[in-house]
């Protein structure tokens, strides 16, 4: 068993694929938040298959904001930035990679300046982030900049060196407008509709109340290209670190797993330079709507709809309920008859064939997903997903029942008890709020506007909503699924 350190690299190239390329010639020009397994999985490894084929100037900086990011700065620190990725295909066959892209990583709570300082170097070219669908502080309801966290907060409030996300790039474009150094580009990675738009919104909200002079510099020179990231990464647990020991005989605090299907549509638009993204399997596109709504309305949806009703019935992975006829033909249902509508033309995409393909890829048994990591912070993650598709049903007078099954089983499932008596595992950050709607009066959830804005007032919706209820008090999720698909 060995230790990753770059100093063990050769010896672990026997099991693994490692770095050839000299990382200490790696200049980091971009500068990520958010260092999780999902970005671990996706950016970081295409810059290392850039790194690999010699295109060494776009090395990463890795950037930790929350204080459970101290865990990911260690862990890096420990291993000189090392990481094993390790991918399974649907057989169960895998490949270990060791990678080697991150090259710096900075703790705001350790040192906020030196994040700044790395913002308005002039050598940074393009600021990435996945920060979570709401860690831009964007009103699902009314699109507009309504931050919550206490950081940013304070940074509004003018404290400094600011501390939050939005502040930190802020501070940084204003380092650079006032030095003449052009400005970065932001890309986001996160899976919401129309990610530039939401980072740019997010972005100019802040800096509108801090400088609105700066603002309108920001709305000039800062580019947001919009991006479809795809690629299912589970959370890392012991049970990871310790089958890639056995499997690879690394020793890595930080390992991730993820499926072996890769995914990045990207819009071309980076006025500071990019990598040659395309060189590495990136789609290079003028338009990414199609390919983002595609994802977000068939897998990101789908995951929601499988999750609260598996969680009530009694299942814990997404294998689980993938391999079950029962759940296959509901997903089936939801996506060919409820998504799909609201789709335009997906360019080179054959819809039914991918729909064939994401249920291929859930029904993976050695990817270990589990049904609770998709129902994290449901109130931001429905709007995103499944909602857009019911607001284009209801517009255009089609099928809304799977949708409507899938809310039911929210309000059941935040209620806190599975069928089987399990509590269910509810993470939100409005989690005490929700429980007291739905303990009331289930059916005012409908009007919880920070979630369904205008949307739960729509009588079709409340009516397939109240019947859905009603089905999974009488029959359980899996009698009312049997229902909506005529089983």
């Amino acid at each position: 068993m060995t230790d990753l350190t770059a100093a063990a690299l050769p010896s672990l190239a026997a099991n693994v694929s490692v770095p050839t390329y000299d990382r200490s010639a790696v200049r980091s020009r971009i500068v990520h938040f958010g260092v999780g397994g999902f970005h671990r999985a996706h950016e970081a490894m295409y810059l290392d298959r850039l790194l690999e084929a010699g295109h060494t100037d776009w090395g990463l900086c890795g950037v930790g904001v929350l204080s459970f990011d101290a865990a990911m700065r260690d862990a890096l620190s420990a291993q000189d930035d090392l990481y094993t990725l390790v991918t399974t295909a649907p057989d169960g066959s895998s490949a270990g990679r060791v990678i080697g892209s991150i090259v710096d990583y900075l703790f705001v709570p350790d040192d906020p300046e030196a994040v700044v300082a790395k913002l308005a170097d002039p050598d940074t070219a393009i600021v990435s982030l996945t920060i979570t669908e709401g860690g831009y502080g964007i009103d699902d309801a009314t699109g507009t900049y309504a931050p919550r966290d206490e950081a940013t907060l304070a940074d509004l409030d003018g404290a400094l060196p600011p501390r939050s996300v939005m502040g930190l790039l802020t501070e940084g474009l204003r380092r650079r407008r006032d030095a003449g150094i052009p400005a970065f580009t932001v890309m986001s990675c996160d899976n919401i509709q129309g990610n530039g738009h939401v980072a740019r919104a997010a972005l100019l909200g802040f800096a509108e109340r801090r400088d609105p002079e700066l603002a309108r510099w920001v709305a000039e020179n800062v580019s947001f290209p919009n991006s479809m990231v795809d690629r299912i990464t589970p959370v890392t647990t012991d049970d990871t670190r310790a089958a890639i020991a056995e499997e690879f005989g690394i020793r890595d605090r930080w390992p991730v797993r993820a499926e072996s299907f890769e995914q990045w549509v990207l819009e071309d638009a980076f006025p500071a330079g990019r990598p040659p993204f395309d060189e590495v399997g990136v789609q290079l596109v003028d338009d990414v709507e199609p390919y983002e709504l595609m994802k977000l309305r068939l897998l990101n949806a789908s995951h929601q709809a499988m999750s609260y009703l598996g969680i009530l019935s009694g299942a814990h992975y997404v294998h689980e309920v993938c391999t079950d006829d029962l759940f296959v033909s509901f997903l089936q249902g939801y996506m060919h008859e409820e998504a799909i509508p609201t789709l335009r033309p997906v360019p080179g995409i054959d819809l039914d064939a991918y729909c064939d393909q994401l249920i291929a890829r859930f029904s993976s048994e050695a990817i270990l997903d589990t049904l609770a990591r998709q129902v994290v912070d449901g109130s931001d993650r429905l709007p995103k997903f499944l909602l857009p598709v019911v607001r284009a049903q209801l517009e255009s007078g089609g099928r809304i029942d799977h949708a409507a099954l899938v809310l039911a089983a929210w309000s059941v499932f935040l209620e806190g008890k599975t069928e089987t008596g399990e509590e269910t595992p509810a993470v939100d950050s409005r989690l005490e709020e929700l429980r007291a709607i739905v303990a009331d009066d289930p059916v005012a959830l409908l009007d919880y506007a920070p979630v369904f804005g205008d949307l739960g007032q729509n009588p079709r919706l409340r009516e397939a909503y109240r019947e859905a209820r009603a089905s999974l008090a009488t029959h359980g999720a899996r009698g009312a699924i049997a229902r909506v698909i005529g089983a």
